[in-house]
């Protein structure tokens, strides 16, 4: 009698029950387009930020020191330490190295050119390839800086041509194809380089020719590494020196920058790294914010959800009054009408809460498409969650009216007063 009755209530009020279905749906489909994004948004602003720059700079420990006597520096005035060009692959061999985008080693070179004035040639890598045991991987300001524009062609790694910053090109007249003389040393200019940064005043050339110009084979000034990272909070703030055991192994296995910093410094000998600050935290605040909005946007989905639902519901037990008396009449407890309504209720969550996380994740993905380039992950474990979320909107949309309900006096609702 009581699956008979939850049937009938199905087949006789179809567009009052479809309604709130499609109400349970539309909440429903919101809220697992948010998670579903929220949930896998991290890695992919992070990817999406890393084509802004890198967020760890590694230098010469040495540079750090300082020799002071009686106030004076006495730090000798020379070009200052420098790193092992050939300790570069290790970095690909720390506990995080499949979050390592991409790094570029730099060496700058004060030269005088033809005409008198001064400038820095700058020695990088720009699609270098490297090997760590059996890896082969391509690295270099390509793939760390991908907003740098260049009229004209990259110059090859092995080769001895420039990229001339556009600022500079100006003052000299050059343009790709020229040459531009460095002492007894004419280069090719492959290409003018514009970034709106210092690189327009500089030239970028092969690490291999810095170093030559420098007479110093084999060595980097400074790394400047782009990597995935997790935003900083106050754990990733603790001092690794004071920490346990326990703590440290889980500091050291979070891939906070500050921890894959340290595990670099580990990696290339005479090294010290450090997060860019700016950088890491405009990261965590950006993703606090989308996910913040993401959050409210799933909360009014959610509230106007059950206000509908809840509107259906008033409309569908104000119509079965009658129906609600009669069971009143014959005896049924307030608990058995309830527990009526609420497997009503429970039905429509199940079905509305299934349609909506399918069209949900067909949105999820959507949007990561549109706004990422690439298809959101969507968990197994999303689909118990988003079923209790449909029970408990459909649940808190229907309570008020079904309270109403269990008030009616059967007298007066059969004699029609009520």
């Amino acid at each position: 009698m009581f699956l008979r009755l939850v049937y009938q209530s199905f087949r006789r009020q179809q567009r009052r029950k479809l309604l709130a279905g499609v109400s349970i749906a539309l909440g429903v489909t919101v809220a697992t387009a948010m998670i579903a994004v929220a949930t896998d948004i991290g890695d992919k602003i992070n990817r999406e930020l890393r084509s802004y720059g890198a967020n760890i700079a590694v230098t010469p420990q040495a540079d750090t020191l300082e020799v002071r006597i009686g106030g004076v520096d006495l730090k000798p005035v020379n070009d200052g330490a420098y790193l092992a060009e050939k300790d570069l692959p290790e970095i690909k061999g720390i506990f995080w190295r499949n979050n390592i985008q991409g790094f570029a080693p730099f060496l700058p070179v004060p030269v005088t050119l033809s005409n008198g004035a001064r400038a820095d040639l700058v020695g990088t890598y720009f699609e270098k390839q490297l090997r760590y045991g059996k890896e082969d991987f391509t690295t270099g300001v390509r793939k760390i800086s991908p907003w740098w524009k260049v009229a004209g062609e990259w110059p090859k790694d092995d080769s001895s041509d420039v990229l001339v910053g556009a600022t500079l090109a100006n003052s000299l007249g050059v343009k790709d194809g020229d040459h531009v003389d460095i002492g007894a040393r004419s280069l090719q200019v492959s290409g003018v380089l514009n970034t709106g940064g210092a690189e327009d005043n500089q030239i970028i050339a092969p690490m291999t020719l810095a170093q030559a110009v420098l007479g110093r084979p084999g060595v980097v000034k400074n790394i400047q590494v782009s990597a995935l990272t997790k935003p900083e909070d106050d754990f990733a703030r603790r001092n690794p020196k004071a920490l346990s055991k326990t703590d440290f192994d889980r500091w050291f296995c979070s891939p906070y920058a500050k921890s894959i910093a340290f595990q670099l410094q580990e990696a290339i000998p005479g090294a010290r790294a450090v997060e860019i600050r700016q950088v890491s935290q405009n990261e965590g605040n950006v993703l606090s914010r989308i996910e913040g909005l993401m959050l409210l946007v799933t909360i009014a989905a959610l509230l106007a959800s059950a206000l509908a639902v809840s509107a259906a519901m008033a409309t569908a037990i104000l119509e079965r009054r009658s129906e609600v008396g009669l069971m009143k009449a014959m005896g049924a407890a307030n608990s058995a009408i309830a527990g009526l309504f609420f497997t009503e209720a429970a039905l429509l969550a199940l079905i509305g809460g299934a349609v909506g996380f399918g069209i949900g994740a067909l949105l999820a993905r959507r949007i990561g498409l549109w706004i990422f380039g690439s298809q959101v992950s969507i968990s197994p474990v999303l689909f118990p969650v988003v079923l209790t979320i449909a029970a408990i909107v459909t649940f808190v949309g229907s309570a008020a009216s079904i309270r109403k309900a269990l008030r009616y006096e059967p007298v007066m609702v059969l004699r029609g007063e009520a």
